[in-house]
Parts: structure tokens; C-alpha cells; sequence
């Protein structure tokens, strides 16, 4: 994945706010990556909706 590429959220690996929740299934970009808890790499994806959230990686598929 890359910084720029369209992303689709399919899962969730965590308990997590509504307002998270109902970005499954959503599609966004990839803004930029952050470390997450030293064992990976979390992409912070961009939503149609101005909003920002961060993911795992096995989180997100990349789209066309």
C-alpha cells in the first residue's frame, strides 16, 4: 500500500467506537502511515467526509 491509494476498510481487528464502526465497508485514502505498537504499521486513511482514522494493515484491501 501506498500513501495516495485508495483504500476499502473490510474488517475490524478491535473493539472500537461507533464512529469507527461505520466506516466498514467505506472506502477512503491512504493520508500517511503511523507505528503502531511496535510489532507494525497502521495506515491513517482519509474519508469523502473530511474524516481521518487509522487502520492495520490487514484492515484495509486496496481498490482500483
Amino acid at each position: 500500500m501506498e500513501i495516495g491509494q485508495k483504500v476499502k476498510v473490510i474488517r475490524l481487528r478491535d473493539r472500537v467506537s461507533g464512529q469507527v464502526v461505520d466506516k466498514l465497508g467505506k472506502e477512503g485514502t491512504i493520508k500517511e502511515f503511523k507505528m503502531t505498537d511496535g510489532s507494525g504499521v497502521g495506515a491513517i486513511v482519509e474519508f469523502s467526509d473530511k474524516s481521518e482514522t487509522w487502520f492495520f494493515d490487514d484492515e484495509l484491501k486496496a481498490i482500483d
